[in-house]
C-alpha cells in the first residue's frame, strides 16, 4: 500500500512540473510573438523590451536570445548584440540554428570594429555549413581588409622609425657643427691703447726712472760727506 502511495505521488509531482514547465514555455513564447509583432513594425525598443522579458524567463531559450541580438543589433548595440547571438548559438538544438547565430554574430563584431573576432565568427559559421555564400565573402571581405590594416601598421611603423633616424642623423650632425664652430672661433685679441693712453704710459714711465735717479743721487752725496768712522 505505501509502495503505490509513492508512485501515485511521484506522478502527481511529475504532472505538476510538466505543467508548470509547458505554462512557463507558453508564456516565453508568448513573449516572442509580441516582441515579433514590434519588430515587424519597426518598433525596435518595444520588441527588446519583449525578448529580455523572455530570456529572462527562459535564459537558455535560443529563439529568445537570437530575436534578442536582432534588436540589439538595430538599435547599434552591435556589443550586446554579439553576446546574444552567442549564447543562442551555445543553445541551439541543431547546426542551423547555430550557423545562423555564429553569421550574425560575425555581422555584429565587424560593426563593432573587431575584425579579428568577426573572422573567427564566420569561419565557424563556415565549418557547420560551408555552402553559406554569405558567411565566405564576409570572410573574405574580413580577410582582405585585414591584410590592408597590417600592411598599413607595417608601413606607420616603417615612417616612424625613418623619421626617426633622421632626426638622430640631423641631431648628430648638429653637434658635430656646433663643435667645429667653437673650435673655429678666433682667440681674444689684446686691447689696443690709444695714442693718449701711450703717452701717458710712456710720462709715468719716465717719471719713474726720474724718480729712481734723483733717490741715487741722493744716496751719493750722502755716502761722500759722511765722516770716516773712528776705529
Amino acid at each position: 500500500m505505501k509502495k503505490g502511495k509513492y508512485i501515485i505521488l511521484f506522478i502527481l509531482v511529475a504532472i505538476a512540473s510538466t505543467t508548470s514547465l509547458r505554462s512557463l514555455a507558453q508564456k516565453e513564447n508568448a513573449l516572442i510573438r509580441s516582441g515579433n509583432r514590434y519588430y515587424k513594425q519597426k518598433q525596435i525598443d518595444q520588441s527588446e523590451k519583449q525578448y529580455q522579458e523572455a530570456v529572462k524567463k527562459a535564459p537558455d531559450n535560443p529563439t529568445a536570445n537570437y530575436n534578442l541580438g536582432n534588436a540589439q543589433f538595430r538599435k547599434n548595440n552591435f556589443e550586446e548584440a554579439a553576446k546574444s547571438y552567442e549564447t543562442s548559438v551555445a543553445h541551439s538544438p541543431d547546426n542551423a540554428g547555430r550557423e545562423k547565430g555564429l553569421y550574425n554574430k560575425g555581422v555584429a563584431l565587424v560593426k563593432a570594429k573587431k575584425l579579428q573576432e568577426s573572422i573567427d565568427a564566420w569561419k565557424n559559421a563556415l565549418k557547420l555549413d560551408a555552402s553559406d555564400e554569405d558567411a565566405r565573402e564576409n570572410l573574405q571581405k574580413a580577410l582582405l581588409e585585414l591584410k590592408q590594416q597590417q600592411s598599413q601598421q607595417q608601413k606607420d611603423q616603417k615612417d616612424q622609425k625613418d623619421k626617426k633616424d633622421k632626426k638622430d642623423q640631423k641631431d648628430k650632425k648638429d653637434q658635430k657643427e656646433d663643435k667645429k664652430d667653437q673650435q673655429q672661433q678666433p682667440k681674444p685679441q689684446p686691447s689696443r691703447l690709444n695714442k693718449q693712453q701711450v703717452e701717458q704710459l710712456l710720462k709715468a714711465l719716465q717719471q719713474k726712472e726720474n724718480d729712481i735717479q734723483d733717490k741715487m743721487n741722493q744716496n751719493k752725496a750722502k755716502s761722500t760727506t759722511q765722516p770716516e768712522k773712528d776705529w
